[in-house]
């Protein structure tokens, strides 16, 4: 009887150990739309796989040499990069990569999974976000279905495709860890999804996808000073790379949208002047510039910008962003705090390079000058120059990058104006005039 019920204790564990293995095995693998369990993704690769490329690149970069005299010295020096792309559209040959993959390159070559290699050209490109657009002249090419960014969820499991350090072709695979992520310092607009499938150098601009073999992402950074993979990667959403490609095929630049406005951070110490609550969470306009679409639309200084769209403004970055990845020409609902009383306006948002300030508006030297922000947040553009202006006698001339004053750098207009009427009788201006660096004197 003992050995009877023994025996039977045994089997009881037995079969509960098979069931528990069964049960996490399921557990650790994905399911497919008809619950069955996936335990291969061979054949979803085999189908995406032709449509991710490798790239090469060749070029040469302009590096300058400081000097003691009023130009430095500038000179090239050759350059090579690798990284992958992603087939947009197999008829017109269009591939989408990260644009710091074929940044200073003079020759970009593209190597198919099939071998097939060719020349190609750059039809757009885009440093803020990290887009850029070329094109190849072949037969025989295959794209990926594209998924929709608003149905991509945390947890959702992800497949990275590319050829990291040169390698040939290779996968990974993860989940998505995070969306929405910015704030990062990455990118000058930012709006990444996260993921743990393993990212490394050559990786930029290869393909994210999920198990339904469309495209979820392109893969464009690494979280890590050692340049290696810590299971934090970031790929950028299909929709945002979508958009940003049209624009560059179409006019070979993004015209971005914006308010005109100039912000600064809300804090708890300005809310008894502002008669509003210390938890509320937004960005003061601190400038508007004329003609600007917040002007129009009767936004003012002082109000507190608190939402987009309906959507909650986290930060000053959180909202120069999110204007940003807008296209312009589109009409978008501002919510506001004024006077401690809530409001609403709906802004048509224009083209960056249209919203401009007058430099006779922040100082007697600027006169003559239209001055601009750049979108990539480093220095104030001299969009012109008015014949016999203030500003022409002192040297400026359209095109010019105002960089710092007196040291002071000058990235955005309300930086300029303040580094101007410090009430110094003279001051010296460091500008970029294609590619030299120059100061000039003015008093």
């Amino acid at each position: 009887m003992k050995n009877i019920t023994m025996w039977l204790q045994r089997m009881v564990f037995a079969l509960l150990s098979i069931f528990a293995l069964n049960t996490q095995a399921s557990a650790a693998l994905p399911l497919a739309d008809n619950g069955e369990v996936v335990y291969s993704i061979a054949p979803m690769l085999k189908k995406v796989t032709p449509a991710v490329v490798h790239i090469a690149t060749s070029g040469t970069q302009v590096v300058r040499q400081r000097s003691m005299f009023n130009r430095d010295r500038l000179y090239q020096q050759p350059t090579q990069g690798l990284g992958s792309g992603v087939i947009l559209d197999a008829e017109k040959g269009i591939v989408v990569t990260n644009s710091h993959v074929i940044a200073d390159a003079d020759q970009i070559k593209v190597t198919l999974k099939d071998g097939r290699e060719f020349e190609a050209r750059v039809l757009g490109e885009d440093p803020d976000a990290d887009v850029a657009v070329i094109q190849i002249n072949a037969d025989r090419l295959v794209s990926i279905p594209l998924a929709k960014s608003e149905n991509v969820q945390v947890g959702d499991f992800v497949v990275a495709i590319g050829t990291p350090f040169g390698l040939e072709q290779t996968v990974t695979s993860g989940i998505v860890s995070a969306l929405g992520r910015s704030g990062l310092g990455i990118e000058v607009y930012e709006n990444f999804i996260q993921t743990d499938a393993s990212i490394n150098p050559g990786n930029s601009g290869g393909a994210l996808v999920n198990l339904k073999g469309e495209l979820v992402g392109i893969n464009t950074a690494i979280l890590g000073g050692s340049g290696g993979n810590i299971g934090i990667g970031f790929a950028i959403p299909i929709n945002m790379a979508k958009s940003i490609s049209e624009q560059l095929i179409e006019f070979g630049e993004v015209r971005r949208g914006m308010l005109g406005v100039n912000i600064a951070p809300f804090t708890p110490e300005y809310a008894e002047y502002f008669k509003v609550s210390e938890n509320l969470v937004g960005a003061i306009i601190t400038n508007v510039s004329e003609q600007s679409p917040a002007d129009k639309a009767g936004l003012q200084r002082e109000d507190i910008i608190v939402a987009i769209n309906d959507k909650a403004v986290k930060s000053t970055k959180d909202l120069v962003n999110r204007i940003g990845l807008l296209k312009a020409n589109e009409t978008i609902k501002v919510d506001y705090f004024r006077q401690g009383k809530r409001a609403s306006k709906m802004v048509t948002i224009a083209n960056l390079s249209k919203v401009s300030n007058s430099g006779r508006d922040l100082s007697n030297i600027l006169n003559g000058a239209l001055l601009s922000e750049r979108s990539n947040g480093q220095g104030i553009v001299v969009e012109s120059v008015a014949a016999d202006s203030t500003s022409q006698r002192y040297g400026l001339s359209a095109g010019d990058i105002i960089l710092n004053v007196d040291r002071k750098k000058t990235n955005t207009i309300e930086d300029l104006k303040a580094a101007l009427s410090t009430g110094a009788s003279r001051a010296v201006m460091t500008i970029d005039r294609r590619g030299f660096a120059l100061n000039l004197l003015v008093q």
